[in-house]
């Protein structure tokens, strides 16, 4: 049977409510929900007045980790203090309860059998004080990955700084200054995102949702201190239990769009192997690439 991804082209917070509503799950017990915060000085990020109304309506609390990277990129989320402070300031903190989930350690490792690079992730410890987890994507470019999505905030997202250097090194280090080890190929890059999403996947089973939101749709991520200028019209907001196919739907709403720039969007997908980690999570058997798409 195909997945269910429902989209709408109305982009307001309460059509994300109502997508929600349409996957037809309830969230139980304390529910993590991932979003992406932006980094200091980006300009797409999607800020928490956007969100609230979903947020709200889980009575969710905001989890985030700090970064693998810090000044050398510009950055200020890879330390607990400036990224706490940044938090504050892009006011996440005014509206909700926020989490840095790896603000102390040990990290939580879970072990990935069946990965194609990576055979355990680091996740940020907290993220076992909860019971759902709500996946609130941005979805737009990345510098790296080729696209951010749900996968994106899965893997990257939730691992911790350590674990996102494993990942960004395919497996061969958890230390984020072992530069020359973190460069891995476009396809194994990929496959260790694949790997560590799976993992968070499993441990919610059953109880996880996601919402991707195809607005300011720029070739860079909110990671960017500095972002290019979004290069297509904002598309609308999708909603499916299944991460691998709400990213396909969303790769496929850029590709049969008539927008001139889904060419340059396309560009720094492809050119980064970026729709490889949505095969990888499909060979994993997480989720799917075939879906049938219902407009409301």
């Amino acid at each position: 049977m195909k997945s269910k991804v429902y989209f709408t082209r109305d982009l307001t917070p309460e059509k994300v409510v109502e997508a929600y509503d349409k996957l037809g799950i309830t969230l139980t017990g304390k529910v993590a929900v991932k979003i992406h915060s932006g980094e200091q000085g980006n300009q797409n990020y999607l800020h928490p007045e956007f969100w609230k109304p979903m947020v709200d309506k889980v009575h969710g609390t905001i989890v985030e980790c700090n970064t693998a990277y810090g000044d050398a990129a510009g950055g200020v989320r890879d330390n607990t203090e400036s990224h706490w402070k940044l938090l504050e300031e892009h006011e996440w903190t005014k509206y909700f309860d926020v989490d840095l989930m790896d603000a102390e350690g040990p990290d939580v490792v879970w072990q990935i059998p069946n990965g194609k690079v990576l055979k355990q992730n680091l996740v940020g410890k907290d993220i076992v004080n909860y019971d759902s987890m709500l996946v609130l994507a941005h979805f737009k470019g990345h510098p790296m990955g080729g696209y951010g999505g749900a996968l994106k905030q899965l893997s990257i997202g939730c691992a911790s700084r350590a674990g996102k250097a494993l990942i960004h090194s395919a497996g061969k280090t958890d230390d984020r200054f072992d530069t020359w080890k973190m460069h891995a190929s476009p396809v194994e890059f990929p496959e260790a995102m694949a790997d560590a999403a799976e993992s968070v996947v499993n441990h919610f089973s059953g109880r996880i949702a996601f919402i991707n939101v195809m607005k300011n749709l720029s070739v860079d991520c909110d990671c960017c201190v500095v972002a290019e200028d979004p290069c297509m019209k904002d598309i609308g907001i999708l909603a499916s239990l299944d991460p691998v196919a709400i990213d396909q739907a969303c790769i496929d709403l850029v590709m049969n769009s008539d927008d001139p720039g889904k060419e340059h969007f396309m560009e720094r997908v492809n050119s980064r192997n970026g729709i490889h980690t949505i095969e990888a999570a499909a060979a994993l058997g997480f989720g799917s690439r075939e879906y049938e798409l219902i407009e409301f």
